[in-house]
C-alpha cells in the first residue's frame, strides 16, 4: 500500500526546515494540510483541505479541526521558520532586510466567532468602510526574485488584533452608567480597562521586533502606512529601522540646541519648523529618478533631520518629501524615517515597496482562501487565517528554488492570449505549477510504469482544475 502523503520532494525540501515547529504527529498533519490547501482549488475551508490532498477517506475531518484548535504548535514560531528559509533561499548573504507592515479585516459572520467586530476595514464597499470581521496584523519580508522586476511580499508574521470596546460615561462599556454611581467606577471595570489590548501599532511594532530578534546580525527596515505610529515604535531593537507616512497636520521642531550650561532642565527640542506644508516651501529639492512599482519615475525630493515630538519625542528623524515632476508647489508624499543614513530617493523607493503586502493579502485571499475556513474558538481563529497566508509564502519559496520556468509565461499566453505583454509569473501561475507537480506526484506515487486509461483521464482532469 502506498504511503499516505505523496507529496513531491521538492516541496518535502521546503516543509523539512519547518520540522522543529511540531511535534511528529503534528508535522505530518502540517504536511498534509499545508499540500491540501495548495492544492486545493474551490472549497479552501479547514476539511476542504483534506480532499484538496486526497487524504478525505485516510484521516477523520477531526484531525484538521484538531490541528488548528488544540494541537501543540505555534504560529508565530512557523512564521520565523519561514522567515529562515526565506532569506537563507532568496537574500543575499548578510544583506539588510526589508520588511511591509499592514493590517487587513477579513469579514466574518456570527457572534461567538472570536475577536470578531465592528471595525474598520480600508477595502470595505460601504461608504463607513466599516466590516464585521477578523482583523490581522502582518509583516511581509520583501524579496527579490530573478523572474520579477518587483519584489513579492512574503507574509511571515500575521497576529490577531482583537479591539476593544469603547467605554461609555463612568467607565460602562457602551452606556452613560448606572444611576446612582456617577464619578465612581467599580473595581471590575477598573480591572477591564487595565487590561485592555494592544493596539494595531503595538501589535506591529511586536511583531517586527520578532523579525529583528531572529536575524541579530542584520538591519530590518520596515515601511508602514500613516496610521503605524506611536510609543511603541520608540521602543524598536537598535537594528531596526521605521519608515511611515506623516499626517499633514504633524508638527515638527528642530532638534535639540546644545545645552547652555545655566541651571534648569535642558531643552528637548528646537524651534518650531512647522507642518510638513510649510517645510516643502523652503527646503532643497533634488530631482532623481527612483525605481518604484516595478518601473523607473522622475521624481523631487528632499530631505530634513527634525523631530516629531508628537510620536518619536527626542528621537531624531528625517523628513523626506517627494513630488511628481510636474508638480509646482507643496509635496505628494511626506515620510518620516529613523533611517538618517539613506538618501532621499532610496526611502521614497523603499516605502513604495509596501504595496507588495497589499498584493499579499489579496493573493491569500483569492488563491488559497485565507478567510473561508468557518472556525470560532479562540486558538482556530488564531491560527487558520495566518496558516493560509505562510502557505502562500511557502507557494513563492518553493517557486523561487525549484518551480520556475520560462516556459510557464509561454503557456500562459498561449492559454489566455489577451495578456500580450506579460513577461512575469503572478501569484497564481505559482500556485499553478505547485498545484501539477502536486497531482503528478500524488497520481505516479504508487502507479506502475504504464499509466491506465483511468488514470490517463483523471490527470487530465485534474490537471485543467489545478489551472482554475
Amino acid at each position: 500500500m502506498p504511503p499516505v502523503l505523496n507529496l513531491p520532494g521538492s516541496l518535502m525540501e521546503i516543509l523539512a526546515a519547518l520540522r522543529p515547529c511540531f511535534t511528529a504527529p503534528s508535522f505530518v498533519t502540517f504536511c498534509g494540510l499545508a499540500a491540501g490547501l495548495a492544492g486545493q482549488a474551490r472549497r479552501r475551508t479547514v476539511t476542504g483541505m483534506l480532499p484538496g490532498a486526497c487524504l478525505h477517506r485516510a484521516w477523520p475531518h477531526d484531525r484538521a479541526h484538531c490541528f488548528f484548535a488544540r494541537a501543540r504548535w505555534e504560529i508565530g514560531q512557523l512564521g520565523l521558520g519561514i522567515a529562515q528559509a526565506a532569506v537563507m533561499l532568496l537574500v543575499p548573504p548578510g544583506a539588510d532586510l526589508r520588511a511591509a507592515v499592514d493590517d487587513s479585516v477579513f469579514r466574518r459572520s456570527g457572534r461567538k466567532v472570536h475577536g470578531a467586530a465592528w471595525q474598520h476595514d480600508g477595502s470595505s464597499p460601504s461608504l463607513g468602510k466599516i466590516s464585521y470581521g477578523n482583523c490581522f496584523v502582518a509583516v511581509a519580508l520583501l524579496v527579490q526574485v530573478p523572474f520579477c522586476r518587483r519584489e513579492i511580499g512574503l507574509p511571515v508574521l500575521v497576529r490577531l488584533h482583537v479591539p476593544g470596546k469603547k467605554k461609555g460615561k463612568n467607565g460602562k462599556k457602551g452606556t452613560g452608567g448606572a444611576k446612582g454611581t456617577a464619578g465612581k467606577q467599580p473595581a471590575a471595570t477598573e480591572t477591564a480597562a487595565k487590561k485592555k489590548g494592544p493596539s494595531k501599532v503595538d501589535t506591529a511594532a511586536a511583531l517586527v521586533a520578532l523579525l529583528a530578534a531572529a536575524f541579530p546580525d542584520r538591519t530590518v527596515h520596515a515601511v508602514a502606512d500613516a496610521a503605524c505610529h506611536g510609543p511603541a515604535v520608540r521602543e524598536l531593537p537598535p537594528n531596526v529601522t521605521w519608515t511611515c507616512r506623516i499626517p499633514r497636520n504633524a508638527k515638527l521642531y528642530a532638534p535639540a540646541p546644545p545645552r547652555t550650561g545655566k541651571r534648569g532642565r535642558p531643552r528637548a527640542r528646537g524651534a518650531c519648523l512647522g507642518e510638513p506644508g510649510d517645510i516643502a516651501k523652503t527646503c532643497a529639492w533634488e530631482t532623481r529618478v527612483i525605481r518604484a512599482y516595478g518601473r523607473g519615475q522622475v521624481k523631487h525630493v528632499a530631505g530634513i533631520t527634525c523631530l516629531w515630538y508628537g510620536s518619536f519625542k527626542t528621537t531624531p528623524v528625517r523628513l523626506i518629501l517627494s513630488r511628481d515632476q510636474d508638480t509646482a508647489d507643496g509635496y505628494d508624499l511626506a515620510l518620516v524615517t529613523t533611517d538618517l543614513a539613506a538618501s532621499p530617493a532610496d526611502l521614497v523607493a523603499r516605502y513604495a515597496g509596501r504595496w507588495e503586502i497589499e498584493q499579499a493579502f489579496g493573493d491569500a485571499r483569492n488563491a488559497p482562501g485565507a478567510g473561508e475556513a468557518r472556525n470560532r474558538v479562540q486558538k482556530a481563529v488564531e491560527r487558520t487565517i495566518p496558516f493560509a497566508m505562510l502557505v502562500s509564502a511557502i507557494v513563492v519559496i518553493w517557486y523561487a528554488r525549484h518551480g520556475h520556468d520560462p516556459a510557464d509565461i509561454d503557456d500562459r499566453r498561449e492559454d489566455q492570449p489577451w495578456y500580450t505583454d506579460k513577461t512575469e509569473p503572478a501569484f497564481e501561475d505559482m500556485l499553478a505549477k505547485l498545484r501539477r507537480v502536486l497531482i503528478t506526484a500524488r497520481i505516479s506515487g504508487g502507479s506502475a510504469a504504464q499509466p491506465t486509461p483511468e488514470q490517463i483521464r483523471a490527470v487530465n482532469a485534474a490537471w485543467a482544475a489545478a489551472a482554475a
